[in-house]
């Protein structure tokens, strides 16, 4: 299936695996770049060094397309963006809108840019800036989200922009890109789906946790960092959301102490990430220092093993899951259900996708 996506990054399905910290390794990466999708690897989570071995070992198994998501308001960005190129990473994507400068800096080096974003403006802003494509994420998504469902705020973006837009939050299954498609998307883009799979290095009994939940077992809640996060209910969720800010504060405190540990960052450098967060974000000191709580409890979870005193970041979808494929079988039931939807339409297919003959499809090349 062509679109513009595929042909700017050189994938085969227009399909992205988001840069999920603690979760977006080299092991889930590789898998789904040979599958023809694109995976990205997750760098908001790991030091600079751990970053370049990632990527080494991504391009020492495969030679497929992938690419690395970065935090834009990091105060190592430009060293991260400097390994991006040095190693010939084909995609660099943002969890925040980035700097104009580092947009620059990565289309000087040839590398396409795809910022993540949650509103129209913030999509105009980066378009303007010389952002590649970007991915769109509504409300249905997990982790830090918006109140705008992914089918009213696609749309939008679609008619605001000029570059390839991928839609995020809510997708799991071909006729959801075929939904997508038809938004004026380029592409979809899945987190939870991917985590759900066989080569995701989350440990069993999360993974368990997340097969049993129920869509009423997704929430929305502002206790974890004082931002709208989407995730699995669990008791710690609610006894989070029932502390005081005194409590809550001094857990964040711990929690952001023993981050800057693993993470290797020095105070003064976890304190510039912090002015960064909160000049980005126009978020209260008290929220800052709650945002470096949020590394850990995810670590927790996704790392340890930890469901009691781990959150888990979670679409909505994850209450219509209940299997773990591999990469490789996600991506081809995906494509299949794809084709099959688009056969059956009464007039084809989306304006704007190139079909191609596929071994059990009935849409015919044109």
């Amino acid at each position: 299936m062509d679109t513009e996506l595929t042909r700017l990054t050189g994938i085969r399905h227009p399909i992205v695996q988001t840069g999920m910290g603690w979760v977006a390794g080299p092991r889930l990466v590789t898998a789904t770049a040979r599958a023809g999708a694109l995976g990205i690897l997750g760098s908001a989570t790991m030091t600079p060094g751990e970053l370049r071995a990632a990527v080494r070992e991504v391009k020492s198994r495969t030679r497929a397309p992938f690419g690395v998501n970065l935090r834009a308001d990091a105060g190592d960005a430009h060293e991260r963006v400097r390994i991006i190129v040095e190693e010939g990473v084909r995609v660099a994507s943002f969890a925040l809108a980035p700097s104009k400068a580092l947009i620059a800096e990565l289309k000087d080096a040839n590398v396409v840019v795809v910022a993540s974003v949650g509103a129209v403006r913030h999509a105009e802003k980066v378009a303007a800036w010389g952002a590649d494509a970007v991915i769109v994420q509504g409300g249905e998504g997990g982790g830090h989200t918006g109140d705008v469902a992914t089918s009213v705020l696609v749309p939008q973006v679609v008619d605001a922009v000029g570059i390839p837009v991928v839609a995020a939050g809510g997708f799991h299954d071909g006729r959801g890109l075929v939904a997508a498609l038809t938004y004026g998307a380029a592409d979809v883009a899945m987190g939870t789906r991917f985590l759900l799979t066989a080569e995701s290095t989350v440990p069993d009994t999360v993974k368990a946790r997340y097969l049993a939940a129920t869509v009423r077992d997704v929430t929305v809640t502002t206790a974890v960092d004082g931002l709208p996060h989407r995730m699995l209910r669990t008791d710690l969720v609610t006894a989070l959301e029932h502390s005081g800010p005194v409590r809550r504060l001094a857990r964040a405190a711990r929690h952001a102490s023993r981050y800057r540990g693993l993470s290797g960052l020095t105070w003064p450098r976890l304190l510039r990430d912090g002015l960064a967060l909160r000049k980005a974000g126009d978020l209260t000191w008290s929220q800052v220092l709650l945002a470096a709580n949020t590394p850990m409890l995810l670590r927790a979870a996704m790392v340890e093993g930890r469901t009691d005193v781990g959150v888990m970041a979670s679409g909505q979808v994850a209450g219509v899951i209940h299997d773990l494929p591999s990469c490789e079988e996600l991506v081809t039931r995906v494509m299949t259900e794809a084709w099959q939807v688009l056969g059956s339409l009464p007039r084809g297919r989306p304006l704007g996708v190139a079909a191609e003959k596929n071994s059990g499809g009935d849409v015919e090349n044109t």
